[in-house]
């Protein structure tokens, strides 16, 4: 019987699959006669989280051992999340896909796979991640706000884009229609040439022909995400402006302008990347990395985003926890978390702004924003990252002021924002001149600013004694547009 769920105000019928093992939520537990927990001694009084966290110093026998122990035992030690860190750790010389990473790295076939009846053992920690890979999508991804929906536009030109629109995403509608990969890419079309290439899917390297196996059959709560910062090369592409490679395979829209980390040449840190991931594969919220801006092209499937405006006076989205000195970014485990979770407050909280970007169209996303994206049906993509005009003055803020959070430059790029200084110095000496005073200007109000909350503001009456004011936090951070991986 499927689940009577209810999520926010909503009351649906899921149609969400019985754990394999019959493991329940711990719920459950209070009208059971009889809890496996009983009999595993000393741990019963331990909560579901230890018990894993324990579980993670084990190898691949001792795993195995101690599930032939008690049902409980084998029920906890069945956890895929275990079995994709083995496999991630040490894995196979070579292997075959069977569905589950603990088959695939036991190489056991379906019929070799035990079932030992554990509906007597109740545990969220098991039973979460079952019912969170299971969720529908729809009721996030639909009936959004009017208030909130991203602009849908088909075209810009460069002076729209520069004058109103490079600090807003939106959405174009034409473009990507127009490149020879919007026409000739699939799953099916790209595996008789690309099937043995291998291809980065977040910590492994895998051909693409079993990267698609797994698309097709898995129940990960988080699904595995090819990203790939080098298909260009593998595939043996040409990417670039159309006017300069008559035989480029896509290229970036015009409105988009200039890139100004392109004059880095060779140096330029990463900038482009392959996306394919199946239903429910996404990211988390982020920002995008050295303070870039990006566009987002979905040449196969949906994409469905939700975005905040990042700045000192507005807090991080839902469920997102910055570190002070916004280095780390702390969220729920999954996408499909959050969603439980957050996605109604997000959905009304002041800035927010949802929208599907569909088959053929492709988003901008402005530097500084918060962005979570999640694969409405399996999806093939082309993102890069950029940074326009009007985003100069934040990229350069970035690079002199954020230098441990810069990302994706060589080891040997020693100093990427001397670099950038330099070679915007030969090739567009006034725009340099004139962000580089900019930001001059933006440092010294952020020091009088400080100046006045640690002494206070000074009297206009030069014969008033200074006023005592205590030293206060009067902030959240700083003005700049800060990046956070």
């Amino acid at each position: 019987m499927p689940d009577i769920t209810t999520l926010g105000n909503q009351t649906r019928n899921e149609a969400i699959p019985g754990h394999p093992l019959g493991v329940k939520p711990s719920g459950n537990a209070l009208f059971a006669a009889k809890n496996l927990r009983d009999v595993i001694g000393a741990f019963r009084s331990w909560p579901d989280e230890l018990i894993f966290m324990l579980l993670e110093f084990l190898d691949c026998p001792n795993l195995l051992q101690l599930g032939r122990t008690c049902k409980a035992f084998y029920a906890f030690t069945r956890a895929e999340e275990l079995w994709k860190t083995l496999f991630i750790r040490t894995p196979p010389a070579s292997f075959t896909w069977r569905g589950t990473w603990r088959s695939t790295y036991l190489n056991l076939s379906p019929s070799k796979v035990a079932f030992v009846d554990c509906s007597n053992l109740f545990s969220d920690a098991l039973h979460r991640p079952l019912y969170c890979a299971h969720i529908s999508l729809d009721p996030y991804a639909s009936n959004i706000p009017a208030r909130n929906q991203i602009t849908r536009l088909p075209n810009l030109t460069p002076e729209e884009f520069q004058d109103k629109w490079s600090d807003t995403p939106f959405i174009l509608t034409e473009p990507v229609k127009e490149w020879p990969v919007y026409h000739q890419w699939s799953v099916e079309t790209l595996l008789p040439k690309h099937g043995k290439s291998l291809f980065r899917a977040e910590a492994v390297d895998w051909p693409l022909r079993t990267y698609v196996d797994y698309m097709k059959y898995n129940s990960d709560e988080s699904p595995l995400y090819l990203f790939d910062k080098e298909f260009v090369s593998k595939m043996g592409l040409k990417a670039g402006p159309i006017d300069q490679e008559p035989a480029t395979a896509y290229w970036p829209p015009q409105c988009f302008g200039k890139d100004f980390f392109s004059i880095l040449g060779n140096d330029r840190p990463d900038r482009q990347w392959l996306i394919i991931g199946p239903e429910r594969s996404g990211s988390t919220f982020h920002k995008d990395p050295n303070a870039t801006s990006a566009w987002n092209a979905v040449v196969r499937g949906s994409k469905y985003w939700i975005m905040f405006p990042s700045s000192s006076k507005l807090p991080p989205p839902p469920g997102v926890y910055v570190s002070e000195d916004q280095s780390e970014v702390t969220s729920p485990l999954s996408i499909a978390e959050w969603l439980l979770g957050f996605h109604a407050e997000a959905r009304r909280t002041p800035g927010c702004i949802e929208g599907i970007c569909k088959e053929g169209e492709i988003l901008h996303v402005p530097s500084g924003w918060w962005h979570l994206v999640v694969n409405l049906e399996p999806a093939i993509a082309i993102t890069q990252n950029f940074i326009p005009r009007a985003h100069l003055i934040a990229a350069l803020d970035f690079l002199l002021n954020k230098a441990d959070q810069i990302s994706g430059f060589r080891k040997d790029v020693q100093n990427p924002y001397e670099q950038f200084v330099t070679k915007m110095q030969e090739s567009h000496p006034d725009l340099l001149r004139s962000a580089l005073e900019e930001l001059k200007k933006k440092s010294e109000g952020k020091k009088r600013k400080w100046d006045e909350i640690v002494r206070g503001t000074p009297s206009t009456d030069a014969s008033a004694e200074p006023e005592a004011t205590g030293f206060s936090f009067g902030f959240a951070g700083d003005d700049s547009d800060v990046e956070v991986p």
